[in-house]
């Protein structure tokens, strides 16, 4: 029986764990969540009946800082993926030191069937049962899988009326006009592609005609492969949830992405071959970036990939048996909580703006992202190196080492 996702992250701190070395109340204290919140979520359905939806909302630890965390609404979502995707979140922002901790939330509904207004009603009604733990102050959800800024707009809106007065800082990822950040769309991919050009610089490879093939052609997938095609790269093949497409030639991302709004797919673009999840991911590439669901690689496909970085857009894309095999070919990995740690960074970009009222141009948060990014590569490379261990365990070495630190200076109370 497989692991899992939770005990999946749970194996990922005990290794790291044992280059750490931490008390063992300590470490028994980062193996669990602070808080967890299951709801209830009824929402009146265009027809007239109403359907109940469960919600859920786990805060894993505040100990450096308000948690953070993105809403997701997906058919699959469990309290278990939640809770995991929460830790994860806890270690990602400590990675790149900013003053968060960890947290996410989700309702298990399938949006791809619901109207606009059923959307809007579960959105609120779910905002308004979790909003006795969030906060600007407390826990800043953001948006993930099937959420956008307008959900994230009208969670900013519900917990206002419930407060009387306007509070922007509650929720990051939001419309510009209501304080949402410059960059925020496609922080996530810039912060990636930060990392692999970081990467490449250590494995002495150029990005000119570098390969590329991605996993998931959504808000990350669509701008990792738009920023790497547009600085020279050739990105050769995309996949999205109907299927894949390839061409050794290079792909017009620009096109691929006119083509997708038109068919609600990736496949039949004319300009290139289809074919299955699979077999593009048995297709020889230099980067490979999964950029969708968990699990995407696992050990049922891994040994096809022939690749030489794997960057992890999505949240633990690659399972710890297919980890162990490409670490074994000397695949040099990406993991997701340095990867993809651009989104929480301009989150708390957009978060520092709201609390001040004061608001950075994209230049700024261009730099600023860069430079957090390529800080927190070099200091989990350094410990990569020292310890001789793989780029995820030293990430999770590096998020877990600071999370401790403050939880033991903080100290037990009462």
């Amino acid at each position: 029986m497989s692991a899992s996702f939770f005990e999946e992250v749970l194996m990922t701190l005990d290794n790291a764990n044992r280059h750490l070395n931490l008390p063992q109340g300590i470490f028994q204290r980062l193996r669990l969540p602070r808080r967890s919140l299951i709801v209830s979520v009824p929402v009146q359905m265009d027809n007239g009946g109403v359907e109940f939806f469960t919600g859920y909302r786990v805060q894993y630890d505040f100990a450096r800082g308000p948690a953070k965390g993105g809403i997701r609404y997906h058919p699959r979502v469990t309290l278990d993926e939640i809770t995991a995707l929460a830790a994860l979140m806890t270690w990602k922002c400590a990675v790149v030191d900013i003053p968060f901790g960890g947290a996410k939330g989700g309702v298990a509904c399938d949006t791809t069937i619901m109207s606009r207004d059923e959307i809007k009603r579960l959105t609120r009604r779910y905002t308004y049962e979790i909003g006795i733990l969030i906060g600007p102050e407390i826990d800043i959800p953001a948006p993930d899988m099937y959420t956008d800024e307008q959900v994230m707009a009208w969670m900013m809106d519900t917990y206002s009326m419930m407060k009387g007065y306007s509070v922007p800082g509650v929720v990051t990822g939001k419309p510009i006009c209501l304080g949402g950040s410059l960059g925020r769309n496609r922080a996530t991919s810039s912060g990636l592609v930060t990392t692999v050009i970081e990467a490449l610089k250590v494995l002495n490879m150029s990005i000119d005609n570098l390969t590329v093939s991605v996993l998931g052609f959504g808000k990350v997938g669509f701008h990792a492969a738009k920023i790497l095609y547009d600085l020279g790269a050739k990105v050769i093949g995309v996949a999205d949830s109907k299927g894949a497409i390839y061409n050794p030639q290079g792909l017009n991302i620009d096109e691929v992405a006119k083509h997708k709004s038109q068919f609600d797919s990736v496949q039949g673009y004319k300009e290139a071959e289809n074919l299955t999840v699979d077999e593009l991911l048995s297709i020889e590439s230099d980067v490979l970036i999964p950029a969708a669901l968990e699990a995407q690689i696992h050990k049922g496909n891994v040994d096809k990939i022939k690749t030489k970085i794997v960057a992890e857009g999505a949240n633990n894309p690659v399972t710890i048996e297919a980890d162990e095999v490409l670490n074994s070919k000397g695949v040099f990995m990406l993991p997701g909580v340095l990867a993809n740690a651009g989104g929480v960074v301009v989150s708390y970009f957009e978060w520092v703006q709201d609390l001040q009222r004061f608001f950075w141009n994209e230049q700024e948060i261009d730099d600023r992202l860069n430079t957090i990014m390529r800080r927190a590569f070099k200091e989990v490379l350094a410990i990569s190196q020292e310890k001789k261990i793989d780029m995820r365990t030293a990430a999770t070495v590096l998020g877990v080492k600071r999370v401790a630190e403050a939880v033991t200076i903080r100290g037990l109370y009462p």
